[in-house]
C-alpha cells in the first residue's frame, strides 16, 4: 500500500524541483493509480477498501498539486516551511498591482464593447508574463535561499492565474 509519510515528489519519483517532467507526472500517476484504485481492493476487507480510498485520494490530491504551477510552487515553498498565502502578509509589488488594475479596466472596456479580440491580445499578454514569471519561479525555487522572493513571485502568479481565468470567462460571454 502507499507510504502515507512521503511527500507528494517522492510519491511520484521526481525530484522536488519546480521545473518537472509532465510526461513523468504523468506515467507515474498512472502507475500509482493502478495500484491502488478502490476497484483492485473491492472484495477486501473494510479496512483494505478504506485505505485504498484514502489512497487513491491521496494520489489524486498529490497529482493535481504537482500539475498545476502555483500550487507545485506554494508546495515546494511549504516543503521549506514558507507559507505562501499566508493571510497577514498580502502584499504585492505597487509597479505589479497597478498593471494587473489597468488590464482589469481594458478588460471591462473590451467587454463592454463585445470585443473579444481585445479581450483575447489581453489574455495573450497576462498568459505570457505568467510563463515568465513561471520561469523566473523556477530558478528561484530550484535555487536554495530564495523563498521571499519565490513566495512573491507566486503570489504574483496565482494573481495572473485569476485575472487568465476571468479574462477567458469575459471572452466566453462576449463570444456566446
Amino acid at each position: 500500500m502507499l507510504d502515507f509519510a512521503r511527500n507528494h515528489f517522492e510519491l511520484f519519483g521526481l525530484p522536488p524541483r519546480y521545473a518537472i517532467d509532465a510526461a513523468a507526472l504523468d506515467a507515474a500517476y498512472r502507475e500509482l493509480q493502478r495500484s491502488v484504485h478502490p476497484d483492485r481492493h473491492a472484495t477486501s476487507d473494510d479496512a483494505s477498501r478504506r485505505m485504498a480510498l484514502q489512497a487513491a485520494a491521496r494520489v489524486n490530491e498529490a497529482y493535481r498539486t504537482l500539475g498545476d504551477p502555483v500550487e507545485r510552487a506554494r508546495y515546494l515553498l511549504s516543503l521549506r516551511g514558507v507559507d505562501a498565502f499566508d493571510a497577514n502578509d498580502t502584499a504585492l509589488d505597487l509597479d505589479f498591482l497597478e498593471r494587473q488594475l489597468e488590464r482589469r479596466e481594458r478588460a471591462a472596456s473590451a467587454a463592454a464593447a463585445h470585443d473579444a479580440g481585445g479581450l483575447e491580445m489581453l489574455l495573450d499578454e497576462v498568459r505570457r508574463e505568467a510563463a515568465e514569471m513561471q520561469a523566473t519561479l523556477g530558478e528561484l525555487l530550484d535555487a536554495p535561499g530564495s523563498t521571499d522572493a519565490a513566495r512573491e513571485r507566486v503570489r504574483a502568479l496565482r494573481f495572473l492565474d485569476k485575472l487568465a481565468d476571468d479574462l477567458d470567462e469575459m471572452a466566453a460571454q462576449v463570444t456566446s
